[in-house]
């Protein structure tokens, strides 16, 4: 099974041009590791090699992840931190963009690590899937981002029951970070000034922890948030 050295390898990271997995891909680096970023737009990755796909195309990124394992020469873990978020009543969302964020949140996870699969079980690494915590709490004016991180949710459970004693996986449950995820939204969707959201370092952290157990050992869901959140429990 996976172990510490996982940290000091080659890690792919979904979604790591900005928010969570930039923070990962920073805190990667920082342990002495190769972050591998993918993302839609690679032009402040820090240095870090980078690579552009969207991971909302299936077909296009599956051959991207393998065509990186053979130009990286494989891989010890992957961090699936990408995803999208379009707020607003079932009636009220266009269905090309409620599909598009299953597209992305959920799609897009299972068809990374489906292409990366192989390398991780050569390396006996690990992969830790992005959920969040209304992966956990269903709320209103959220049903595509819910049904997207439900699906994480009971995808990286199956693959987990699926691949024990192969590879490590690990579902993190993050609750709102202090990102640029929520730019985009109508304003009575964005949090407040004073909301109580993550830094995403500290997010990114947790992950680092979920990466770097001894062999034999798996963290298998790891919530993480601000200790007054109110979507968790």
């Amino acid at each position: 099974m996976a172990d510490p050295t996982i940290l000091t390898g080659r890690i792919l990271i979904t979604g790591g041009g900005s928010g969570l997995g930039a923070a990962v891909a920073d805190a990667v680096d920082a342990a002495g590791g190769a972050p591998i970023i993918l993302d839609r737009d690679v032009s402040n990755v820090g240095g870090h090699t980078a690579y552009e796909a969207d991971v909302s195309d299936g077909r296009a990124v599956e051959e991207r992840v393998r065509a990186i394992v053979e130009e990286q020469g494989g891989l010890e873990a992957v961090v699936t931190a990408a995803g999208i978020d379009r707020c607003g009543r079932l009636e009220d969302v266009a269905a090309e963009e409620w599909e598009r964020v299953i597209a992305v949140n959920l799609l897009g996870t299972v068809a990374v690590v489906r292409a990366a699969l192989p390398a991780l079980m050569s390396s006996r690494g690990r992969v830790v899937t992005v959920a969040s915590s209304l992966a956990l709490k269903a709320v209103s004016d959220a049903t595509a981002y819910c049904a997207s991180k439900f699906g994480v949710l009971g995808f990286s459970r199956a693959l987990a029951a699926e691949t024990r004693g192969q590879i490590g996986v690990t579902t993190l449950v993050p609750s709102g970070m202090r990102t640029h995820f929520f730019d985009d939204r109508d304003e009575k969707y964005k949090p407040s000034d004073d909301a109580n959201l993550n830094d995403p370092t500290a997010v990114a952290n947790a992950v680092l922890f979920a990466l770097g157990q001894p062999e034999g050992c798996e963290v298998r869901e790891l919530v993480i948030c601000h200790e007054e959140e109110e979507s968790w429990p």
